[in-house]
């Protein structure tokens, strides 16, 4: 008992420090301060035994504005960072980087233990958390599953049931009564009720806004955010300890955890009563990736409440679809509506970031040298923002970016970009197998209400991105909407 109060009091005392301003960062490649490591171009001030945590601690809460102005500081796009107690981070946003990371010497660079230990208590062994062979063999089963006709037929006849009998009628609701309402719940909800149908065959209802929140989506958000903020801990061990003595954020994670498990449980074990089903790690998977598309949606809604002219050709484009009923080869045509989604998660990418773990020493294309163990992180978010990748226009939101140039008169076509320099669905073996299944899902809700309403975000103040496990927009976007008279 006297080993767990003295543990307990250690977290508390790292908590407090967390708290205090330690350390002014000041990165200048033409200065060197004392005792600090040769290289300050490529990462932040680094001191014997303790590494960077000084710089990592007062930038905890920003990492993501912090690792992008370093990687805008170093010429090869690539940051590393030693902290006390862990292997280095090395960050990246080199193309070349990042296809040698996810393709070129893909089996040198797997999950590994690191990441799983921080989300295996959620995410068991599924696919999202997994190498080797386990990972092989789920990933061609899945690779099997979305590639048959039948799935893709069945998930589009639910997403257009919900959008139809649900989403609309909510937003309709909300319409008439001038009602404001907070879209990103809305989306949250809505493609919380599709993965659900579609992946269970349970149907939880969340749009009935007069209803609490379903249990198994606010356990499951709880468990994801915990499991999140495992990863920006200055030091490892302070989780770790957390969850050996049950205590503090770890106690509400075991918790949350065990209520997923049940629920997901019993669902598994009713519909098992009428058809033989998998085991329920697949649908926790689901459960997480349904919160990349409204993460994505969300986001773009309010870009487009910022861009009218953008908005007005997104406009353009479905109008005379959705006239026709949107069907899947009306879908294929909205290149537009896709190019606006691409350019959203640019700027907003629903992962900010994804890292593995060196199996054996290596040397990157840019030529930073890589330690066995070390964790290699590829970082989305500060891509989209590179003025090298992006040019000097990088902040704007300009979906036209996305086009090849054409003659006047005929229709735009999507010129290919690379996945190494915009993976926001990662790239090579690991591919999303479901990312036109998402392009599906987002092209459809966004034609759908756009064409039938006009959003207005409450607030005025430009919007905070949250990076978890998938990102979000603080405090959600609070919108009135207006009903489109056609």
């Amino acid at each position: 008992m006297q080993v767990k109060k003295t543990l307990i009091e250690i977290i508390r005392k790292i908590n407090q420090m967390r708290c205090c301003p330690l350390f002014v960062v000041s990165i200048s490649p033409k200065k060197k301060e004392k005792n600090v490591s040769e290289t300050t171009e490529n990462g932040p001030p680094s001191y014997p035994l303790i590494g960077s945590i000084l710089s990592f601690n007062k930038n905890r809460h920003r990492l993501l504005h912090w690792y992008t102005e370093l990687l805008r500081l170093s010429p090869s796009q690539t940051i590393s960072i030693p902290l006390l107690g862990n292997r280095r981070t090395i960050v990246t946003t080199n193309p070349q980087n990042v296809e040698y990371i996810l393709k070129t010497n893909f089996f040198n660079f797997p999950k590994g233990k690191p990441f799983t230990d921080l989300l295996g208590d959620l995410l068991g062994n599924g696919i999202f958390n997994v190498d080797g062979h386990s990972w092989s063999s789920q990933r061609k089963l899945a690779s099997h599953e979305f590639s048959t006709r039948s799935l893709r037929s069945f998930a589009f006849e639910v997403l257009k049931d919900e959008v139809e009998n649900r989403l609309v009628p909510v937003l309709s609701d909300a319409a008439d009564v001038g009602m404001t309402l907070d879209l990103q719940d809305v989306l949250k909800r809505f493609a919380f009720d599709v993965v659900c149908k579609v992946s269970l065959g349970w149907d939880p209802d969340c749009l009935d806004l007069t209803r609490p929140v379903n249990p198994l989506a606010e356990a499951f958000d709880t468990a994801a955010e915990i499991s999140a903020r495992r990863a920006t801990e200055p030091v490892y061990a302070v989780w770790k300890v957390k969850r050996v003595l049950n205590v503090g954020s770890e106690r509400k994670l075991r918790e949350a955890i065990r209520t997923v498990h049940v629920l997901i449980s019993e669902i598994v074990r009713a519909r098992k009563k009428s058809l033989e089903i998998g085991t329920g790690e697949e649908a926790k998977q689901d459960l997480l990736s349904r919160d990349t598309t409204s993460a994505a949606m969300t986001w773009l809604f309010w870009l487009l409440s910022e861009n009218g002219d953008v908005e007005r050709k997104l406009l353009e484009e479905v109008e005379p679809l959705i006239s026709l009923g949107l069907g899947f080869e009306e879908l294929k045509e909205m290149s537009y509506t896709k190019a606006c989604l691409c350019e959203a998660m640019r700027l907003y990418p629903p992962v900010s970031w994804d890292s593995k773990h060196a199996a054996n020493d290596d040397v990157l294309p840019d030529g930073t040298r890589v330690k066995k163990g070390d964790k290699v992180t590829y970082f989305p978010y500060g891509m989209g923002r590179m003025e090298k990748l992006w040019g000097k226009d990088w902040e704007e939101f300009k979906p036209n970016r996305w086009f090849e140039s054409e003659p006047e008169g005929t229709r735009p076509v999507l010129k290919p970009v690379s996945p190494y320099k915009f993976p926001i669905f990662q790239a090579g073996p690991r591919v999303c197998v479901a990312k036109e299944m998402a392009f599906m899902q987002m092209k459809y809700v966004v034609g759908s209400v756009l064409s039938r309403f006009e959003i207005v975000p409450v607030n005025k103040d430009r919007p905070v991105f949250v990076p978890l496990l998938t990102a979000h927009m603080a405090g959600g976007l609070k919108v009135k909407l207006k009903s489109r008279s056609h």
